[in-house]
C-alpha cells in the first residue's frame, strides 16, 4: 500500500495552509485519527472503512471491536463510512458504507472488500484506487453532507449501501426507496464505551448522480432481486420479497445499485444526515450539497480549511515542524461536532423532544475528560465565539437533562471517565472574558453537582464519601477512587474561583477547602498518591507501578500511581511542601521522567513537564523536557502521535508547547511559559473578546539547545514563567531571548 501525501514543495504565489496538513498522522500506533474528508467541526465526514472482513484484519464483532474506521496498517477497504470520530478510545459510529464493486455481484463485505494503493489525503479530500476493481474513489464533505465519486472501468458496476456493519453491534436499520436515484433512511447507533443506554438514531438521505439498470436490498447478506426467499424461524414459513419492495426494515440490512459504465465513467453519490429526521436529512443535502459538482464542494472545504488554519501563522521553524503545527491544528478543529440541522434543529440531551437553536450553533462530542485539559483553554484564544457556542450548548444540556456533559455523544450521556470536568471549563472561558451566557445559571449546574448526595448525583456518583471524609475510599476491586478524587479537586478549585468572582465568599472558601483533599492520598513510604480504604488505612499491598501498561489497577482509571501522582496542578506549591519542599518535589517529578514513568498518552500527566516552572531556577527543565518530548513523540509519520489523540487533546498539547504556552492548570486563566519552535506565531484575536486584533509570540533563530535567557511581555521583563491571560492578551506582544 503507498501513501501520497497533497504537498508542494515548489514555489506558488500564495503558500497555502492546508498544505501543511498530513491526515494520515496517528492512523497507527493507537492514534486513532483517520484520513477522511471532513470540514471544521463538521457533522459529516467520510472516511475510508478498513478495519474488517480480510484475513490480515480479521473482524470480530462478538469479541473485538475497533474504536477507529481506520487503521494505516490495515489495507481492506469495504466502503466509505458517513459520519464518524477521531482519536477516541472506544467503538461508534462507522457506518452508512458506500462500496463500489465491479463484475458479478456480492453483497458480502467479506467477498467484495477489496485491497487498495495510492492514497491521498488532505483536509476536505481523500481517495485511492481500489486494485481488485481498477475503481479510483474520492470523497470530499459539507457541514451535513458527504459526496463520494467513482471513476469505473467499462463493464458491469455496482454501488452497495451497508447498513449492518460499522463499528459497534446495533444493527437496526429501515431503507426505503423514492426514485431510482434516491433512497432514504434509519439506522441505530450508540453503545459508546458498551454503554446500553446511548443509543440514538441516524437519519439519511442518499441519492446517485446516474439511474441505475438494476436495484435491490439484501438481508444477512442474501440479495434480493425478482422473487427470493427468506425463512423466518418466527413464523416457521419464508418471506418473500421482490425488486419491487419499497422498503425493508432489520438487522444487518443494505441496497445494491447496478450500472452498465463505460470506461472512466465516473458516477457520484450524495449522503445527506441528520439526528432528526430523514426530512431534515434532505433539506441538508439540498441546501449544501444540490447543484454542486464533487469538485465544487471540495474547493469549498479546502477554502473553510484554510481559513480556520489562517487564524495562526508561524515563521521559521523547519518544514516538519510546521507540518506538525498545522496536522495539529487540523486534529483539534475536527470535535466538538455541529448537531443542529440547516433549519436549526436538534435532539434534545437525553429526551425525545426536537428543539431549535433560534441561531448560534449546537454543538455535540463533547469528550470533556480529555479536552478540559487544553483544548476549551485553546479555543477560548483562537475560536473564541465557537467556544461560547459550546458553553451554550452545554448549558443548554443541562437545561434539558439537569446535568452538564460528562461525555455526551448525539444528544447522549456516555458517563465515559471520570470527574466534573465541564465546571474547569465553564470557569476558564468565563475568567478570560467569555460572558454571553447566564453564568448563575451555569453556577447552579456546578454547586448542583458538587453537593449532590452520591446516589443521585450523575456526575459524582461516590460524593457522600467524598464530601464527609474528604477523599474517596476504595469500596470495589477497581472502582478508580483516586482518580475520582483527584478530577473533583480540580473542579472544586475552579468552582472555588467562580465563587469568588461572583461574590459568594463562603462558597469559594468551602470549595477551595475541598480541593486541598488529595493530602490523604499521600504515602510518605512510596511517594505516590496510594488508594484509602474506607477504614481510613492505605491499600495493601501496592505496587505504584501497577497500570503502566493500562492493566486494571486498584484507585487508579488508566495508569498508574506515577501518572497520577503529581495532578494537583492547583496547589503545586502544596503538594512540594507535602512532599518535603521544593528540592524533594523536584527530584520526584524529574525521576517521573529519568525512570521512565511518564506517558505521554494519559492525560493526567501531560501537564508534569510545565510543573517545574512553578519554581525559580528549574525552568531549564521545562523547556528541556518539552523540546524532547516533542521531538520523540510528534513526528509526520502515521505513528506520530503518542496514543489516542483523544478528539484533539494529545495534538492540542503539541500545538500550545511548539507556540510556547500551555494552560497547565483546568479552570486558572493562566499559562506557563516555555521556548517556541517557531521564531514568529502570530494568532488572530477577536477584538470583540479581547479588545486586541492579534497576539504576536516571538521567538529567536536558531535557539535550540539554548534556554531562555528572559522573556518580555510588551517590552517589560518578566519575573516568571507564568503569564496570566488578561496580562497575556493586554500585552499582544511576548518575546523570548536565549
Amino acid at each position: 500500500m503507498s501513501v501520497i501525501l497533497l504537498f508542494s514543495l515548489g514555489a506558488t504565489a500564495q503558500e497555502r495552509l492546508i498544505d501543511y496538513v498530513r491526515p494520515f498522522v496517528g492512523t497507527t500506533n493507537f492514534g486513532t485519527t483517520n484520513p477522511g474528508a471532513v470540514v471544521p467541526h463538521g457533522m459529516m465526514s467520510v472516511v475510508p472503512f478498513n478495519v474488517m472482513g480480510s484475513d490480515q484484519n480479521r473482524y470480530d464483532k462478538d469479541s473485538r471491536w475497533w474504536s477507529t474506521p481506520y487503521e494505516y496498517t490495515n489495507s481492506y477497504f469495504t466502503g466509505f463510512s458517513h459520519v464518524n470520530l477521531s482519536g477516541v478510545g472506544c467503538p461508534e459510529l462507522g457506518s452508512l458504507l458506500v462500496m463500489p464493486t465491479t463484475g458479478e455481484l456480492s453483497v458480502d463485505y467479506r467477498e467484495y472488500g477489496s485491497g487498495y494503493k495510492d492514497e491521498v489525503a488532505s483536509p476536505g479530500y481523500y481517495s485511492n484506487h481500489l486494485t481488485k476493481y481498477d475503481i479510483k474513489t474520492e470523497a470530499t464533505a459539507t457541514v451535513r453532507g458527504g459526496v463520494t465519486r467513482f471513476t469505473f472501468p467499462k463493464g458491469q458496476s455496482h454501488i452497495l449501501l451497508n447498513l449492518g456493519e460499522g463499528l459497534t453491534n446495533e444493527s437496526g436499520a429501515m431503507l426505503r426507496r423514492v426514485s431510482d436515484v434516491e433512497i432514504e433512511g434509519v439506522k441505530l447507533l450508540g453503545t459508546f464505551c458498551y454503554n446500553p443506554q446511548a443509543v440514538f438514531p441516524i437519519y439519511f438521505v442518499m441519492r446517485l448522480s446516474k439511474s441505475p439498470s438494476q436495484q435491490g436490498y439484501w438481508k444477512l447478506q442474501r440479495p434480493m432481486t425478482g422473487v427470493e426467499a427468506e425463512w423466518d424461524p418466527d413464523q416457521g414459513k419464508y418471506k418473500l420479497y421482490t425488486k419491487y419492495t419499497k422498503e425493508l426494515a432489520g438487522d444487518d440490512v443494505g441496497a445494491y445499485f447496478t450500472f452498465d459504465t463505460e470506461a472512466n465513467e465516473t458516477i457520484e453519490v450524495q449522503m445527506g444526515v441528520s439526528f432528526v429526521s430523514i426530512e431534515n436529512a434532505r433539506e441538508n443535502l439540498r441546501q449544501e450539497v444540490a447543484g454542486k459538482s464533487f469538485d465544487d464542494v471540495r474547493t469549498e472545504a479546502e477554502n473553510l480549511w484554510e481559513k480556520d488554519l489562517s487564524r495562526i501563522k508561524v515563521e521559521g521553524g523547519t518544514l516538519e515542524q510546521k507540518q506538525i503545527f498545522y496536522t495539529a491544528l487540523y486534529h483539534i478543529l475536527l470535535h466538538p461536532n455541529i448537531l443542529q440541522d440547516v433549519n436549526g434543529e436538534y435532539p434534545q440531551m437525553e429526551g425525545r423532544e426536537i428543539l431549535n437553536t433560534g441561531g448560534g450553533n449546537r454543538y455535540t462530542v463533547f469528550s470533556l475528560w480529555d479536552t478540559y485539559r487544553n483544548v476549551h483553554q485553546f479555543l477560548t484564544l483562537v475560536y473564541p465565539e465557537r467556544q461560547m457556542d459550546m458553553l451554550k450548548s452545554m448549558l443548554g444540556m443541562y437545561q434539558e437533562h439537569g446535568w452538564f456533559p460528562k461525555w455526551e455523544l448525539y444528544g447522549r450521556e456516555t458517563l465515559t471517565m471520570e470527574g466534573d470536568p465541564a465546571i474547569p471549563v465553564f470557569v476558564d472561558s468565563y475568567l478570560k472574558g467569555l460572558r454571553d451566557f447566564d453564568i448563575h445559571k451555569a453556577y447552579e449546574a456546578m454547586f448542583k453537582s458538587a453537593t449532590t448526595k452520591g446516589g443521585e448525583n450523575l456526575l459524582r456518583p461516590d460524593n457522600d464519601d467524598y464530601l464527609s471524609l474528604g477523599y474517596v475510599p476504595l469500596r470495589g476491586e477497581f472502582d478508580n477512587s483516586v482518580s475520582h478524587a483527584l478530577e473533583y479537586y480540580v473542579a472544586d478549585n475552579a468552582l472555588s474561583l467562580l465563587a469568588q468572582e461572583l461574590g459568594y465568599k463562603a462558597d469559594a472558601r468551602r470549595f477551595r477547602q475541598q480541593s486541598l483533599g488529595y493530602k490523604h492520598y499521600y504515602s510518605s513510604d512510596f511517594k505516590t498518591f496510594r488508594p484509602k480504604l474506607p477504614n481510613g488505612t492505605f491499600l495493601t499491598p501496592f505496587n505504584p507501578k501497577l497500570g503502566e501498561n493500562f492493566e486494571p489497577n486498584p484507585g487508579f482509571h488508566e495508569g498508574s500511581a506515577y501518572n497520577y501522582t503529581f495532578f494537583v496542578p492547583h496547589d503545586v506549591k502544596g503538594l512540594a511542601k507535602l512532599m518535603g519542599g521544593k528540592r524533594a518535589f523536584i527530584n520526584n517529578l524529574q525521576a517521573i521522567f529519568d525512570e521512565g514513568h511518564y506517558d505521554p498518552t494519559n492525560e493526567p500527566n501531560i501537564a508534569y513537564p510545565y510543573l517545574f516552572s512553578y519554581f525559580i531556577g528549574e525552568e531549564w527543565r521545562t523547556q528541556k523536557l518539552v523540546t524532547e518530548l516533542l521531538e520523540k513523540y510528534f513526528t509526520t509519520q502515521p505513528d506520530g502521535l503518542p496514543g489516542n489523540d483523544d478528539t484533539g487533546t494529545m495534538s492540542c498539547w503539541a500545538l500550545m508547547s511548539m507556540m510556547g504556552l500551555y494552560p497547565d492548570c483546568p479552570g486558572v486563566p493562566e499559562y506557563t511559559l516555555t521556548a517556541p519552535v517557531f521564531d514568529r506565531v502570530v494568532i488572530t484575536l477577536d477584538p470583540k473578546y479581547f479588545g486586541k486584533s492579534e497576539l504576536v509570540i516571538e521567538g529567536a533563530p536558531s535557539h535550540k539547545g539554548q534556554y531562555i535567557k528572559s522573556i518580555q511581555l510588551g517590552g517589560r521583563k518578566l519575573k516568571s514563567h507564568r503569564i496570566t491571560h488578561q496580562a497575556l492578551i493586554e500585552s499582544g506582544h511576548i518575546k523570548f531571548e536565549y
